[in-house]
């Protein structure tokens, strides 16, 4: 049993130490956008769509806003640390300094909008976050903040990510909507809805959820990857070739958009020779089910 948890834990190392540069340039590249279309759009309007970021400006007449996105980063981090583990919480520690930083260097950001136009507002600042929103996802690393938050939820509580997400950052947009007025709960709604299509968007994916069929002849090692690391069910399905007629075994497995970087660089790593073949997966239904979602804002 350890010599198997030994592989799966170098497996990890090899994935989250691929193209490490490129993707924390994506990373820095995803929070900055994300903090000029926060300051830029929602701070000046006090537009509370859920996050640390809408925490930040229910308080932003007590408290400076990148004073309280870092409380609640470091919390978080902590609170990864004990109940997800150091290496969630090492994949986290760059975002949850970066986004505080940045909002706090580019408080003084403005952008040529209408200021008269609030739909415009709600649009571009939505699209900006969206975009900032998939690059940090794409890079395959962590923002921190509320996310952890929603995953220690989905991880003790047994739910899914989008029950989890709904209930922390519907909290939060209760409250900003107590404290800014009704109006924002409607812009809310449809900040949300943008984000969510834009970041699937950058994310490669018009959906929350990818399918892998997978041919490989590896199907022990990359079973036990799936289950364990990403910790997603699998299929293992007969099969045979249509031209050899040989028999193999087919896997079949529901990813979320968020972890199709870990995924396909698992697979390789395992069998650099694995056929797969990759759709998107609009609903997923099954007792199994909460684990086959999962987004994030920061």
């Amino acid at each position: 049993m350890k010599i198997l948890d030994k592989a799966k834990e170098n497996i990890l190392d090899e994935i989250e130490n691929k193209n490490l540069v490129q993707r924390y340039i994506m990373l820095i590249i995803g929070i900055l956008i994300y903090a000029v279309g926060y300051n830029a759009f929602f701070v000046p309007n006090n537009l509370v769509f859920g996050g640390s970021g809408g925490i930040a400006l229910i308080l932003k007449d007590y408290i400076d806003p990148s004073i309280t996105i870092m409380a609640i980063s470091i919390i978080a981090l902590i609170l990864g640390i004990i109940f997800l583990g150091k290496r969630f919480a090492f994949n986290s520690i760059i975002g949850s300094v970066l986004f505080p930083l940045f909002v706090e260097l580019t408080k003084d950001v403005s952008l040529p909008v209408p200021k008269d136009d609030m739909m415009l507002i709600v649009i571009c600042g939505a699209v900006m976050i969206g975009v900032g929103t998939g690059l940090v996802g794409r890079a395959g690393l962590s923002s921190g903040g509320v996310d952890t938050i929603i995953q220690i939820l989905v991880s003790k509580l047994k739910i899914s990510f989008g029950t989890a997400f709904m209930i922390v950052n519907g909290l939060i947009v209760i409250l900003g909507g107590y404290t800014f007025g009704r109006r924002i709960l409607l812009y809310a709604l449809i900040i949300i809805y943008i984000i969510n299509i834009v970041t699937d968007k950058v994310l490669l994916s018009i959906s929350m959820n990818k399918t892998f069929f997978i041919v490989t002849t590896e199907v022990d090692k990359v079973k036990e990857y799936i289950l364990n690391n990403l910790s997603r069910g699998v299929t293992i399905i007969d099969a045979h070739g249509g031209f050899s007629d040989d028999k193999k075994k087919l896997i079949m497995t529901v990813i979320p958009t968020a972890e199709y970087f870990k995924a396909k660089e698992g697979i390789l790593e395992i069998d650099k020779n694995a056929f797969f073949t990759i759709t998107d997966s609009y609903q997923v239904y099954g007792q199994d089910s909460h684990r086959n979602d999962k987004g994030g804002m920061i």
